[in-house]
């Protein structure tokens, strides 16, 4: 374990131990081998003036819901020391209860709530404590001789403390297993099946016996769990396989969800090992990850639905064995799959939540592996895994992200997505909480959203090989496709029948209608396994209502049009809705340019202006426009429409 301790920074920071505190807290959350997403916890003890001129003791400690890795000092709860130490010498404490006297006992009533671990913090007599989740020292402790082990390594220095549940509890046991210790001969305090504390009255000097406590135990690994993972034979992935799956646990959660792939050599792999569903039905590497990955994966060989169904089918009776009476069972879904010879699949409602449950199964299955070495994986017993998923704590801090948009989890493709109308759309869908795959020609594509919950991909609508590709792309890295908006096309210049280029022709009909036919002949196999799948046709005011000069486009148009209206016709017994909006002067699109602007303006006989508000409210429409009636088509609030066309056009005599 690399120090990152930086003596020039460190100095800048004086000492202020406040800064200093979170200065060693970044430390720590860099490296995800010692926390990952929100783990481990830090404090510092200082003395500040109070209003009334008086000295006191003030403990500051990690908000909950801050992340050591980004933590700021706004991210700390300063308590005060002794209400803490007071609730230390209580025989008993409700976790609820601890939480609301702790939070009695803050000087700031703006700061975050303190962590669950705080009257621990308090307990340890130093300026400076921190509290890492290592995963090297972790994985020695859930092993046969891991307490052993722990023992040799580290000798009397070293508080080893059975596991506890966190809490009060944990915090009660420290404290009555500390009387008559003296601390100064301490260097850390290792949790089994838990994690790492080290003090000091020093934040370097803290930090650094972290450091030195998580090496050791990465030596002892690096010496004793030498076999490394390999792959033997990798499956090409299939696409679909992937949609099927991300719908059967969408319906088992009873909300749409997402997907992420790791097709690692690392993850293949491990799912590759003859005993791999025996080794991951143990349990989890620490009984915090229990809340984001649940107590084991689901392992799909073979037939997927009976896979995942036994695996609600055990996670019930899981429920029911331990069940006290008064809690209500979570939804029965995994959150991380093993598929043999591909890899993992992780499920979440956001990117998000799929990043971290693919960062902890990443971390799960190195730390297995290496434990496997070590005599076997041994994670906590059920009972004690079950007491910390149900939590009351625990879920209060997935009860603060639950709170969902209209389109969570679900999947959008859209095709002309680097400007106008397309931009438009994908900057409203994510708005609302959906995660969408953007096509374009232009290159910018890949950089135009800076966002996790848009995948860029350069992509020619007329080139049947590259889309095919993206629309695998799309479901690989999402996990399935749910709604499709048809937008990409293109004005040819303006002529009339008589004078009319072929190449001009053939370029409109290539790009403004068959390649339509064949985006929605490959989007239709994912579509059919989408969650409320629907498909949003952009065309134009020109099918309801040509204009002369325009054959090229108009007739390309009305053959989308139709294309739509059949499209409704075949694809309604999947449960696929086809709708088509007609657009009229979204002048602030990549097609309206002021060259064709002028030229339709000139055939009608009006200036640009005139031509812009050339209907009867007189108003100027804009991509945005479009983009709130395509979301309103794909949300629930027109699951019962289907085959309509309707104008965006600020009224038109003709089309009305």
């Amino acid at each position: 374990m690399k120090n990152l301790w930086n003596k020039e920074e460190a100095n800048q920071l004086g000492n202020d131990l406040v800064k200093l505190r979170v200065y060693t807290s970044r430390l720590l959350g860099q490296e995800d081998d010692l926390v990952l997403h929100g783990g481990g916890n830090t404090s510092v003890k200082v003395k500040e003036t109070n209003i009334f001129g008086e000295e006191e003791d003030i403990i500051y400690v990690k908000g909950s819901g801050w992340d050591l890795g980004t933590i700021e000092a706004a991210g700390f709860a300063p308590v005060k020391l002794n209400n803490l130490l007071q609730l230390a010498e209580l025989k008993e404490l409700s976790d609820v209860e601890m939480v609301k006297y702790q939070r009695m006992a803050m000087t700031n009533p703006s700061a975050p709530n303190a962590s669950i671990e705080a009257i621990l913090h308090a307990v340890i007599p130093f300026k400076f404590v921190d509290h890492t989740h290592a995963d090297a020292v972790v994985t020695i402790t859930n092993t046969p001789k891991g307490e052993e082990i722990i023992k040799e390594l580290y000798g009397e220095n070293m508080l080893i403390v059975p596991y506890v549940m966190p809490g009060f509890v944990l915090a009660k046991e420290i404290y009555n297993l500390t009387r008559g210790v003296d601390w100064n001969k301490l260097e850390g305090m290792i949790l089994l099946n838990h994690g790492v504390f080290t003090f000091d009255d020093d934040a370097k000097a803290s930090y650094d016996k972290m450091i030195e406590i998580v090496t050791k135990a990465e030596n002892y690994l690096a010496k004793n769990a030498t076999k490394q993972l390999e792959a033997k034979n990798t499956k090409s992935i299939d696409a679909l396989e992937i949609a099927k799956i991300r719908r059967s646990i969408s319906k088992l959660m009873k909300k749409p969800v997402l997907s992420k792939l790791d097709h690692s050599e690392t993850s293949v792999a491990f799912s590759q090992l003859p005993n791999v569903a025996e080794i991951t039905n143990r349990g989890t590497l620490t009984p915090d990850h229990i809340i984001r990955t649940k107590r084991i994966p689901v392992v799909i060989k073979g037939n997927f639905e009976e896979a995942i169904q036994n695996y609600a089918n055990e996670y019930q009776n899981y429920f029911n064995e331990f069940n006290t009476g008064n809690l209500t069972c979570l939804d029965l879904a995994p959150r991380w799959a093993l598929l043999p010879d591909y890899g993992t699949l992780s499920f979440g409602t956001t990117v998000k939540n799929c990043n971290i449950i693919n960062d902890i199964a990443q971390h799960t299955i190195k730390a297995i592996y290496q434990a496997e070495q070590l005599g076997g994986f041994t994670a906590l017993p059920k009972h004690d895994l079950f007491e910390m998923e149900y939590w009351e704590l625990e879920q209060m801090k997935l009860k603060k992200e639950s709170a969902s948009k209209q389109m969570q989890g679900k999947i959008a493709l859209v095709t002309g997505a680097a400007s106008g109308i397309g931009k438009a759309c994908v900057e409203k869908l994510v708005e609302e909480g959906a995660v969408v795959a953007a096509l374009d020609i232009n290159p910018s594509i890949s950089t135009i959203f800076n966002t996790i919950n848009v995948l860029g991909l350069v992509c020619d609508v007329t080139n049947t090989t590259q889309l095919e590709d993206a629309i695998k792309k799309t479901v690989t890295h999402f996990g399935g496709l749910d709604m499709l908006v048809a937008n990409a096309g293109i004005f040819p210049e303006s002529n009339s029948i008589a004078n009319m280029n072929m190449d001009t022709w053939n370029k409109s009909i290539e790009i403004n209608l068959t390649s339509y036919q064949y985006l929605f002949q490959k989007c239709y196999p994912f579509l059919s396994l989408g969650i409320d799948p629907a498909i949003v046709i952009i065309c134009s005011k020109n099918v309801p209502a040509p204009g002369p000069g325009a054959a090229a486009y108009s007739v390309a148009k009305a053959g989308l049009a139709q294309l739509g209206r059949i499209a409704a016709l075949e694809f309604g017994e999947k449960g696929i809705r086809v709708n088509t909006l007609h657009p009229h002067l979204v002048y602030d699109t990549g097609i309206w340019t002021d060259e064709i602007l002028k030229g339709r303006a000139k055939n009608y006989g009006l200036t640009v202006e005139e031509y812009k508000t050339n209907n009867l409210l007189k108003i100027q429409l804009s991509s945005k426009d479009v983009a709130l009636t395509t979301f309103a088509l794909l949300s629930d609030s027109f699951r019962t429409i289907t085959g309509a066309q309707i104008p965006i056009d600020g009224g038109n005599d003709r089309t009305i």
